[in-house]
């Protein structure tokens, strides 16, 4: 996933969450609303419970590539938020793959 895919600013993220609509599952939480640039952005957030520093950025590496594999940034119709859900450690990376492909695939439906 390319840096202007990304949303990092604090504002942007509470914007979204506040104003987004959103798709849950066991691994994910997923909040979206109309993309205001040319191409769809994401930000990748985590709780700190979850693990230590290393072990966090280990999980948005994981989560960025997911992303840059399922989703085409120029014709997705959204800006979103992911909040990645404890239930993702329980599972192996093609399953995490599925759940967010699946809460991806629900919010283009709606």
């Amino acid at each position: 996933m390319k840096k202007k895919n990304r949303i990092k600013k604090a504002e942007e993220f509470q914007k979204l969450i506040k104003k987004g609509r959103k798709t849950v599952n066991h691994c994910f939480v997923f909040y979206y609303a109309d993309k205001k640039e040319e191409e769809a952005r994401i930000g990748i957030t985590l709780t700190k419970k979850m693990g230590n520093a290393v072990v966090r950025n280990h999980i948005k590496r994981q989560v960025r590539m997911m992303c840059h594999e399922l989703i085409d940034f120029k014709t997705f119709p959204y800006d979103g938020i992911l909040i990645v859900r404890f239930g993702y450690l329980s599972q192996d990376y093609e399953k995490n793959k599925k759940n967010l492909e699946k809460a991806l695939n629900i919010a283009t439906i709606k």
